[in-house]
């Protein structure tokens, strides 16, 4: 029996309208895409396979969307005939395989899974995903298509380090298995496949026993950090970050372990989003003040570091504010978490930002953050204050080797950098302003840092946080074979092209 098309209909819809932006998670006027001529959001696996080969019989360009961990116009080509597949609705969780006794076992998850639905899933039955995990409203699909990672140096951080089998829908519409084997070309361009080989439509995935860990905070002067052992700081701990203040010259170094079960009663909560529209109009007043003066700017920064460096948990049994360091709880509570009840997050309240996010070795850790330090000083000799306009500061991040084609963290490649102790991630997250012309104070100096740091170092973009300027200025620093094998995979998954993306253009895989 013939599968049910779903394109014709839309092609008589579509020659009546014109293509329409498809939006980022902070709505309109932060397009994913610039022009799609639908979106289509399926319920099933086999709904998605119907739509891919239709849009392959049309020569129809297609993308994948999961919840949208993205901030600029790069996921979709600039072609207006493109379609948009969402996964969220195609989101079934089976065969959870964890005996007891075993140190491990294995799920499969469809596209749409969300690191939240599976943490609550696995949490009731006594399992998680271990340390391969990233923020909670992005789907597991989507983290292992663009390379996410958790912030780790000792654990494997890397989404894909989880990943067992990917069933991709490819572009002749066929549903292709991809199975690990890190000795095969598929597997390592699968790994970081930025949704270029086709819709990765299920995930066996591996699973743990679930396990409590601790959360500690410090507070470091700057100094301690840039002139000091980063990579002792950081590696000794299951995951740790900095979060950086440059106007006040200070760190908080936040780092997580292992505890026993019984080590604590306390059942801790986190959440780095939550906030109420009171909180979101006063921030958005004092942020919007910061586009014509840095007065407004560092009075935020000092605001912001003051409510950082008490903890951003509750108690999850009575959603009580935990005021004090450490706060215990159990594995994805604590190191991920979620939205407080009655809360919103920082966009749906009007703030909005842009991002640069740049990996470099793990080696070069002190001479990259001196790097931004100078860039800082720089402004200020000429006058100019500048601060961190993020609630949280400028994100420290870190990421265990991972050997793949286009990840971040891969290593033994022709820039000749040593990546085998991992990367450090500079994650810069700023403030838009939504008064005037829209553009930041000082503004050319984001992008002076972006081109001085892309230069001047051996480094890689991250694949949904960065402008499609830092993809072209960063090109250069990718590995020529690690592309050209990834170009070869590409073409035997999706020989047409139909996945295309602004990213891949960039990168000549076309």
């Amino acid at each position: 029996m013939p599968r049910p098309s779903f394109l014709p209909a839309f092609a008589l819809f579509a020659a009546l309208i014109r293509a329409e932006p498809y939006n980022t998670f902070d709505g309109p006027g932060f397009p994913a895409c610039n022009d799609v001529a639908a979106v289509y959001s399926p319920s099933t696996v086999d709904e998605m396979v119907t739509i891919v080969g239709d849009a392959t019989r049309n020569n129809t360009p297609v993308r994948a969307s999961g919840k949208g961990h993205m901030w600029y116009d790069t996921m979709c080509s600039d072609d207006p005939s493109t379609i948009i597949i969402r996964t969220e609705n195609v989101n079934g969780i089976s065969n959870f395989s964890l005996e007891e006794g075993a140190i491990d076992g294995s799920i499969m998850i469809e596209a749409g899974v969300t690191f939240f639905q599976l943490a609550e899933y696995l949490h009731e039955r006594g399992a998680s995903v271990g340390y391969t995990l990233v923020n909670w409203n992005i789907t597991l699909a989507g983290s292992i298509a663009m390379g996410a990672h958790r912030s780790s140096l000792r654990e494997e951080s890397m989404v894909a380090a989880g990943a067992m089998e990917l069933h991709i829908i490819d572009g002749s519409g066929n549903l292709r298995v991809v199975t690990r084997d890190e000795n095969s070309d598929e597997w390592l361009a699968a790994s970081t496949s930025l949704g270029l080989l086709g819709v990765i439509a299920r995930m066996k995935f591996k699973i743990y026993p679930d396990f409590k860990v601790y959360a500690e905070q410090k507070i470091l002067p700057e100094n301690e950090v840039l002139d000091g052992d980063i990579y002792g700081l950081i590696a000794p701990y299951a995951t740790a970050n900095f979060w950086w203040w440059p106007f006040l010259r200070q760190f908080h170094h936040r780092y997580y372990d292992v505890v026993p079960t019984n080590a604590s009663d306390q059942e801790g909560f986190q959440s780095t989003f939550s906030v109420t529209k009171a909180e979101a109009d006063i921030a958005l007043g004092l942020l919007n003040s910061g586009k014509y003066s840095s007065v407004p700017n560092i009075a935020a920064e000092e605001l912001f570091f003051a409510l950082w460096s008490f903890p951003n948990f509750r108690e999850k049994s009575t959603d009580q504010a935990i005021l004090t360091w450490p706060v215990y709880g159990w594995n994805y509570d604590v190191l991920i978490g979620g939205l407080y009840p009655g809360y919103g997050t920082e966009w749906d309240f009007g703030l909005r930002g842009f991002t640069l996010e740049l990996a470099f070795p793990v080696t070069q850790a002190n001479a990259v953050l001196k790097r931004v330090r100078k860039a800082f000083d720089d402004e200020l000799l000429k006058g100019k204050v500048m601060t961190s306009t993020y609630r949280s500061g400028i994100n420290i991040k870190f990421g265990k080797a991972y050997f793949d084609l286009l990840g971040q963290v891969t290593y033994d490649t022709a820039d000749g950098a040593d990546w085998s102790k991992g990367a450090i991630m500079f994650d810069f997250p700023t403030f838009k302003p939504t008064v005037g012309d829209g553009l930041r104070y000082n503004e050319p100096f984001y992008h002076e840092l972006a081109t001085a740091l892309v230069e001047e170092f051996p480094c890689r973009p991250h694949w949904t946080k960065n402008t499609r300027e830092v993809f072209q200025q960063s090109k250069k620093n990718l590995d020529p074979e690690h592309l050209a094998r990834f170009k070869a995979v590409r073409e035997s998954f999706d020989p047409n092209g139909i996945f295309k993306s602004v990213v891949g253009e960039i990168l000549e895989l076309y």
